[in-house]
């Protein structure tokens, strides 16, 4: 039997996949959840793959089976109708969360955004930044769906004692790509060590963290995600020559503050 099992929500995603290799443990089973299935297993690596929606709640009453963790990746991750958000990424999270409580999961880490709180200013907190746990703000139907996201997580908690930790994740890819990914970055290395410092905390407990890198132009606190031994090693600022020249924005959110509320949109 493995030391422990691991189910990622939305493993064929973007950040699924970046992480698949990074969470990768000896001792550790990584159960692999999507509509669309992942890469199948190389030879001797420990996955599980399994096929499914976290809006069914049947496919993840299964998938969260002789489970120690989930890592909920999985959603519409960007601006889309009130529906689809609503069914994916409000009732899909609330059937993720019900699911694990009913299988005995003590131990969640829900995928919010700096979209929860696009709204709010940067710099609005001074030098140190925006707090992790900062009221939200949310600039779409995408950032309220996240905002409902670290409800939902806040009262499984409260309700049920579930461990839970709140990502508001700046930008994670391989490199920034624009002057606003420079104050918001994290590196999928860091995204990893934030991860592995969700799953190893033995306090349990409720929590918004930020989650980004330590970049030399940061506009957020990262005094939350370090409490509980986050270390980041990573800065954007070594692609600063490589990103467009522009302005930061004004608004945490950026673009997303002005698209068109409801419409799909590829940003």
């Amino acid at each position: 039997m493995p030391d422990q099992r691991v189910l990622i929500t939305g493993a064929a995603g973007i950040l699924g996949t970046l992480m698949r290799p990074r969470l990768a443990r000896p001792g550790r089973v990584l159960r692999l959840l999507d509509i669309a299935p992942p890469a199948p297993p190389a030879p001797g690596e420990a996955v599980e793959i399994v096929t499914g929606s976290i809006a069914d709640a049947a496919a993840m009453a299964d998938a969260c089976r002789d489970v120690d963790a989930i890592i909920h990746l999985g959603g519409v991750s960007r601006e889309d109708g009130w529906d689809r958000i609503l069914e994916i990424n409000i009732d899909g999270t609330h059937t993720v969360l019900e699911a694990a409580r009913a299988a005995g999961v003590r131990r969640v880490v829900l995928a919010s955004s700096n979209h929860a709180v696009g709204f709010r200013e940067i710099g609005e907190a001074g030098p140190d930044g925006l707090p992790g746990d900062s009221s939200p703000r949310p600039d779409t139907y995408y950032g309220v769906s996240k905002a409902v996201v670290e409800a939902l997580g806040s009262l499984y908690h409260s309700r049920f004692g579930m461990d839970v930790s709140c990502l508001r994740i700046g930008s994670c890819f391989e490199r920034p790509a624009d002057v606003r990914q420079l104050s918001l970055w994290m590196s999928p290395d860091d995204c990893a060590r934030l991860l592995e410092a969700c799953l190893a905390t033995e306090k349990p407990g409720y929590r918004v963290l930020w989650g980004v890198s330590a970049n030399t132009r940061a506009v957020v606190s990262l005094r939350e995600a370090e409490a509980i031994g986050y270390r980041s090693l990573d800065d954007a600022e070594r692609y600063a020559d490589q990103v467009p020249a522009g302005e930061l924005p004004r608004l945490i959110g950026g673009a997303f503050c002005e698209i068109e509320l409801g419409q799909h949109n590829p940003l």
